[in-house]
């Protein structure tokens, strides 16, 4: 199927693809995979759109609760981004993790849909205090490659520039993209799908935002994330809770896509 041609987009994932850092709960949720479906439907005016995505989400989660009401949709294109969740935590299987990963990604390449997935930035790039987590991250996007690879999936290379980690392109919490970040994202893999009129704008550097932060001012500002971030983080894995526990998708049938409301911001 020509790609300015898609019929159904189905978006499985976790609070990234629903949408959290962009927009909130009160007045909802939009986030990349919202402005992908909107780009989408430029050139596709009847696209229909489903978002299966719930935040905390790990990827054999995903898998077991997203995969099989995917399938039934059978999406022309889908988008499949999960795993930061997994290796969060220590005891993460990366071997494992990619496998559910492959295994949606085959069980949807079977059906013919187009599939994209997204390699994921250097976290202690973005958060200092989360830099013994990066190499995960980096051993995570080296197996996702190869499992993309061995099934026809696109991989949205956003991780390879500079510009992934300016802390523009983040919310306060640091783990979810800002307004900006959701269209940069949604940018990046339009351009990578070949969409028309899509260019790759979203690789390069966002204007310097202030004079750089001294190094007191630094360490008092990841002081004030860990209390007011990591420490509710580490609470609920104590506890055995989940962010998206009692969640639901928040779009979990195929429904016309429609302009977003508001002046949210562009892709700079």
């Amino acid at each position: 199927m020509s790609n300015s041609a898609y019929l159904r987009y189905v978006a499985l994932g976790d609070s990234h693809s629903e949408g959290l850092g962009d927009g909130d709960d009160t007045h909802g949720l939009r986030g990349w995979a919202d402005r992908l479906a909107e780009e989408v439907a430029r050139t596709s005016p009847g696209l229909l759109y489903a978002n299966l995505a719930v935040r905390g989400r790990k990827a054999g989660q995903v898998r077991a609760e997203q995969l099989a009401p995917a399938l039934a949709m059978r999406p022309d294109l889908a988008t499949v981004v999960a795993g930061v969740n997994d290796v969060l935590r220590p005891s993460c299987d990366l071997d494992e993790v990619v496998g559910h990963l492959e295994a949606m990604f085959a069980a949807l390449t079977a059906q013919g849909a187009t599939v994209a997935t997204l390699m994921f930035p250097d976290v202690g790039r973005i958060t200092p205090l989360a830099r013994p987590i990066g190499t995960r991250v980096l051993a995570l996007n080296e197996r996702i490659r190869a499992a993309a690879g061995r099934h026809g999936v696109v991989v949205v290379e956003t991780a390879a520039h500079a510009v992934a980690t300016d802390p523009q392109l983040w919310s306060t919490d640091r783990l979810h993209a800002s307004p900006l970040g959701h269209a940069r994202i949604a940018a990046a893999v339009a351009h990578t799908l070949g969409l028309p009129g899509t260019d790759d704008h979203w690789t390069l550097p966002l204007p310097v935002d202030g004079p750089r932060a001294s190094a007191w001012r630094v360490a008092a500002a990841e002081l004030r994330w860990a209390g007011t971030f990591l420490g509710p983080w580490l609470v609920r894995r104590l506890r055995g809770r989940s962010s998206g526990d009692g969640r639901q998708a928040k779009r979990p049938t195929l429904l016309p896509v429609s302009s977003p409301a508001g002046d949210a911001p562009s892709a700079v």
